[in-house]
């Protein structure tokens, strides 16, 4: 389960209403920082690099994305134009 939530302190103060888990119930929880475009922040030239090499990862020991962008850059030279009168 994913929820929300602001920080105040040491303080957890959850975004939505949960309704399964029991007061003061022990939970486990994995912190991850809001992604920069929802805060407005701005993410430097190191974070930037580091998000596009795990994203072109996956990208990564695909023989085939190969032909199918020598396709695509044949296809799009291909076209002439359309003539003129």
């Amino acid at each position: 389960m994913k929820v929300r939530a602001i920080k105040r302190g040491q303080i957890l103060e959850l975004l939505e209403q949960i309704n399964n888990i029991p007061d003061n119930a022990e939970i486990l929880v994995e912190l991850q920082a809001p992604r920069a475009d929802i805060t407005g922040g701005t993410l430097s030239d190191d974070e930037k690099l580091a998000k596009l090499n795990q994203l072109f990862g996956t990208w990564k020991d695909k023989p085939e994305l190969i032909e199918i962008f020598t396709e695509l850059d044949k296809n799009r030279h291909a076209y002439g134009g359309r003539e003129i009168s």
